[in-house]
């Protein structure tokens, strides 16, 4: 198990979907409340070794998405069991966690806190985060007074300096204004290239999958339908 980054085993994830918001919460409190079931991810197993790129491909509803919160332990399976080995920053909805209230500077040190970082470490790669942000003087002014975008650009420079061992990126190269884009590519390329960092990458844009990853994963329905050499799988994905 040690040359294994994430593992998953015969791992379900189901969701109760309800007519209203007020079903929902009766839900809690009674069976009797009437839902339908949606199967997100069906009897899901593989192995990720430390150090391999991988790209999850599929159409919108696939279920990758609810792949990558589960290894983040934002949400957690119905059945079946996940092993996670190293430190995950993931690049998912990037400006998750923010107090509004806080500056830009106290949610670095709020979102790494988070993350298991102590305030030393986050000391050392505040200047490096707050240069990769780019925001200027905003970085000390409340964060409810940025744009989504400014947002956005704090929440990647976070994720993508804390040092990673596992990076998940979820279509989150597409940030902001063209050069900031490039800027993002770049960072993801020097993680990639700095050790034995795991990169998962869940997109559409198959050139990109090939740049960054060796081994393609294919899904639909919640199921694995290919698991493979990348360019076999960008293959297999046109076929879907």
């Amino acid at each position: 198990m040690d040359n294994i980054a994430i593992k998953f085993e015969n791992v379900t994830k189901r969701y109760k979907l309800y007519k209203s918001d007020k079903a929902r919460f009766l839900g809690i409190f009674s069976k009797k409340i009437k839902y339908k079931e949606n199967k997100a991810i069906d009897n899901m197993t593989f192995e990720i070794p430390r150090g391999q790129g991988v790209a999850f491909l599929g159409k919108n509803g696939a279920g990758k998405s609810t792949i990558m919160k589960m290894i983040t332990g934002v949400s957690f399976p119905t059945e079946g069991e996940i092993t996670v080995n190293g430190r995950v920053s993931a690049l998912l909805e990037l400006t998750a966690g923010f107090d509004g209230e806080f500056s830009g500077r106290e949610n670095i040190y709020l979102k790494c806190n988070l993350m298991g970082m102590n305030d030393k470490e986050i000391k050392e790669l505040e200047p490096a985060i707050v240069d990769f942000a780019d925001i200027g003087d905003y970085i000390d002014q409340p964060v409810r007074t940025y744009s989504s975008g400014m947002k956005a650009r704090l929440g990647f420079a976070i994720n993508a300096n804390v040092e990673p061992e596992i990076l998940i990126v979820d279509e989150a190269l597409s940030v902001g204004d063209k050069n900031f884009k490039k800027k993002c590519t770049n960072k993801v390329s020097e993680i990639m290239n700095s050790g034995n960092v795991t990169f998962l990458f869940v997109t559409h844009a198959l050139e990109t999958a090939r740049e960054f990853c060796t081994r393609g994963i294919v899904m639909e329905k919640g199921r694995i339908v290919f698991d493979g050499d990348i360019d076999k799988a960008v293959e297999a994905y046109g076929k879907l």
